[in-house]
């Protein structure tokens, strides 16, 4: 008799479906083990941006930047010494892509559903040896504008101007954003449609985008770095007087039916 040396054809059948089976199982796990990671990745980076953001306060009395209405004094401006104009470290790893290359040529991501996942750049800024592009963004209200030169006509009272305040650890500093800074308030609306190009009327819009699974990468002015909720990002205390408990909160009578579609499953706060 003859020894067999060989898959029947029904045995083979058999394996490969009990491979495909796996791997059905295991590609939704690995998945988000790799955007857990990207998360991480994310946070990490923030956290390198308070170190520097805290040794340039400590440089300047306590104090940070002037802002971009003072020639290279906005954030990525002056910090640029620390971080070396590097692709790497200016974006989130989820948001990488920008919306002109470094040849000038558009991409067309700008103001698109993909503009949450999209870098803001390539931006010739004064001072930088090179264009940059980058995915995080200012918290504008951080910043120590000389009186009179308060961008967006916004009260001089309302800026932190440094680190050193009472309720810091819920203070925004340098978070995922869709432009280097922004100046939220507490009456901005949602963005339509996740990715939406910013505007000056409601610029919570620059922060809300969903990188991370209706979270944000958020960097605070107590320079602790965690995931903040979309939602959430109306509850922070981005300035002095901001009102935490404004119209998109919980406490301010905001129902789930009032948030555009695409942000009505995320958590409430």
């Amino acid at each position: 008799m003859s020894t067999r040396k060989a898959f029947t054809l029904i045995e083979l059948l058999v394996v490969i479906a009990i491979i495909a089976l796996l791997m059905s199982i295991l590609m939704p796990a690995l998945s988000r083990v790799k955007k857990q990671a990207r998360t991480v990745a994310c946070l990490s980076k923030l956290k390198q941006w308070g170190i520097w953001f805290s040794m340039y306060a400590e440089d300047y009395n306590g104090r940070f930047m002037q802002g971009f209405t003072i020639t290279n004094q906005r954030a990525v401006q002056t910090l640029a010494s620390y971080h070396k104009c590097d692709d790497k470290i200016l974006t989130c790893p989820n948001a990488t892509k920008p919306w002109v290359d470094q040849n000038g040529a558009v991409t067309g991501l700008e103001g698109t559903f993909l503009g949450s996942t999209s870098a803001w750049g390539y931006y010739t800024l004064s001072g930088l040896p090179k264009p940059i592009k980058g995915s995080y963004g200012v918290n504008g209200y951080i910043n120590n504008p000389p009186k009179g030169s308060e961008p967006h006509s916004r009260n001089p009272d309302w800026f932190w101007r440094g680190p050193n305040v009472s309720g810091a650890a819920y203070a925004p500093l340098w978070m995922d954003a869709i432009r280097y800074n922004g100046y939220p308030l507490q009456t901005d609306k949602p963005p339509g449609f996740d990715g939406q190009q910013w505007n000056d009327d409601a610029q919570m819009g620059r922060y809300c985008m969903n990188r991370h699974d209706g979270f944000a990468g958020c960097l605070f002015l107590d320079y602790s770095a965690r995931k903040v909720g979309l939602k959430e990002l109306w509850t922070l205390k981005w300035h002095k007087a901001y009102n935490q408990a404004g119209p998109w909160t919980k406490a301010g009578g905001v129902t789930a039916a009032d948030w555009p579609e695409w942000l009505r499953p995320f958590k409430d706060y």
